[in-house]
């Protein structure tokens, strides 16, 4: 059992924590910026507290885990006047989740390391629905003892894991995989959106290419949805678009090139425009149903 803090309830850090709690039977501390939401955590916990700011929460913790929303907020919660590192014992370990910039994570590293810290950069894949069944993918930047020591508390909440590389690695990979899932999400669009001009039976159309190459986790877990217009399962456009952003910052510094990433962006602030910013990302066929009624009148 160790001592844990947990900053950041949203809708994935709040499963995120309790898998924390519930599975690995860990102290968790908790933190949101919402008081009343940590507060109803913990309430509901046997082995769960709550405290009004990071530093409080992640006094005396060995693992201080985050999930927030940008890097001014990790920033914050991090090295701002209230913020975690300001509070932890040497030797601890703090673990953001949250889809940052790499230049962050390499600077918060460097700032732990002057405080005797460790710092994880370790971004999720799997949505809302991988952080309320805990079958999370994480991807890891910085130290690998410190990395080998939080592994099994991350795996409470995660199916896979793995450290790709030095700080800030965890945070590109998280890049490649939005840059991935962008795509997908436009091909499936346009894909289930011809099945219907077609007039297929979308069912047995799927059935039979989801067999094949065409075959995704977008596609398994988002067709039915999509065909049906309905767009309440978990990532929002909001975020990714932040994310799309931190994509094309590090492509414009490395020289990647990004078309498709850059017009899918595009495409989703056409969905932010038409009252999308809360819809998942999935809502992208949207801008083609759109796009048919201009035609059609």
């Amino acid at each position: 059992m160790a001592k844990a803090a947990w900053i950041g309830l949203g809708v994935m850090g709040a499963p995120m924590a309790g898998f924390l709690e519930s599975r690995g039977g860990h102290d968790v501390t908790v933190y949101n910026r919402t008081l009343h939401k940590a507060e109803a955590w913990a309430a509901a916990r046997r082995n769960g507290d709550w405290k009004s700011t990071p530093a409080e929460a992640a006094r005396d913790a060995d693992f201080v885990f985050a999930c927030v929303g940008n890097d001014d907020d990790v920033r914050a919660v991090t090295v701002g006047s209230n913020g975690a590192f300001h509070a932890m014992k040497p030797g601890a370990i703090f673990i953001d989740h949250t889809t940052s910039s790499a230049d962050l994570a390499r600077e918060l590293s460097s700032a732990a390391q002057e405080r005797g810290l460790s710092f994880l950069d370790c971004p999720v894949s799997g949505g809302q629905a991988g952080a309320e069944a805990g079958t999370l993918t994480v991807m890891a930047g910085g130290d690998r003892t410190a990395f080998e020591m939080a592994k099994p508390l991350i795996e409470t909440y995660a199916r896979s894991i793995r450290l790709i590389g030095a700080s800030g690695a965890g945070q590109l990979t998280k890049m490649v995989n939005q840059i991935a899932v962008a795509g997908v999400v436009q091909g499936l669009s346009e894909a289930i959106h011809f099945a219907e001009r077609a007039g297929l039976d979308i069912e047995a159309v799927i059935a039979t290419i989801s067999k094949g190459a065409a075959q995704s986790w977008q596609m398994e877990n988002r067709w039915q949805t999509m065909h049906a217009r309905q767009f309440d399962f978990g990532f929002a456009v909001d975020w990714m678009r932040k994310d799309l952003a931190i994509c094309m910052a590090e492509a414009a510094r490395n020289g990647a090139q990004l078309p498709i990433t850059e017009i899918v962006d595009r495409y989703y602030a056409e969905v932010q425009r038409h009252g999308g910013a809360r819809w998942d990302t999935s809502s992208l066929i949207t801008r083609l149903d759109r796009h048919d009624k201009t035609t059609e009148s």
